[in-house]
């Protein structure tokens, strides 16, 4: 019997939420599409039929989420029309945590990309396409770095790039950790007040009047 489109699509979206899960609990390498099919619930070939290997259902459970640090960020907090550029850098951060704590496809997905994914064969390239965004952040928090310095709100002896690089280096440690603190023992309770912390040691003392 010839399945309807909306039929298909539904089968679609089963096989991508179950490839999700199964990424997560074995990793891509050790994950193969029988491995799919049993938790979707649904033939090999129901799986071949939307995809043509592993490397294009991974892609296409990529494309359902956008995952912060990895796909092109939001810069809109960033951006000049945020008065205090510090106060930007602030939401922007606390942003990208969101992103991973209230949506669970975007966690899981998130998770996926930075524990249980080996760059190698077919899915190298995906690592030229992180430092591709991971420069443009780069790019984009020296521009507002820059503008805190010029403001006068930046601290004494910070240089913009320098800055750019330690908020790159921080947020990225922080958001793996918290990845990995699964009961919430560690990093989960504190990610704000950590982020909170971070901005706050980029931003110099006030000047005072004479």
């Amino acid at each position: 019997m010839r399945r309807t489109k909306a039929e298909s699509e539904a089968t679609r979206r089963t096989i991508l939420a179950a490839a999700r899960r199964v990424f997560a609990r074995r990793g891509v390498t050790r994950t193969s599409m029988e491995h799919v099919a049993a938790d979707a619930g649904v033939s090999r070939g129901a799986i071949y039929w939307h995809f043509a290997n592993k490397s294009a259902l991974f892609d296409a459970m990529r494309e359902q989420v956008t995952v912060p640090l990895i796909d092109r960020s939001d810069y809109a907090l960033l951006s000049t029309s945020v008065p205090d550029p510090l106060t930007g850098v602030h939401r922007f951060l606390c942003n990208l945590l969101d992103g991973v704590v209230k949506d669970r496809d975007t966690r899981q997905t998130f998770r996926i990309m930075m524990l249980k994914c080996e760059y190698v064969d077919e899915f190298e390239p995906e690592l030229a396409r992180q430092m591709k965004h991971w420069r443009e952040l780069l790019a984009k928090l020296k521009s507002v770095y820059a503008r805190a310095r010029r403001a006068g709100t930046l601290r004494a002896g910070l240089s913009p790039e320098i800055s750019a690089l330690e908020t790159c280096v921080f947020v990225s440690g922080l958001m793996r950790l918290w990845l990995l603190d699964e009961r919430g023992s560690l990093i989960r309770t504190r990610a704000r007040r950590l982020i909170a912390a971070h901005v706050a040691s980029r931003r110099g003392a006030p000047s005072r009047e004479k």
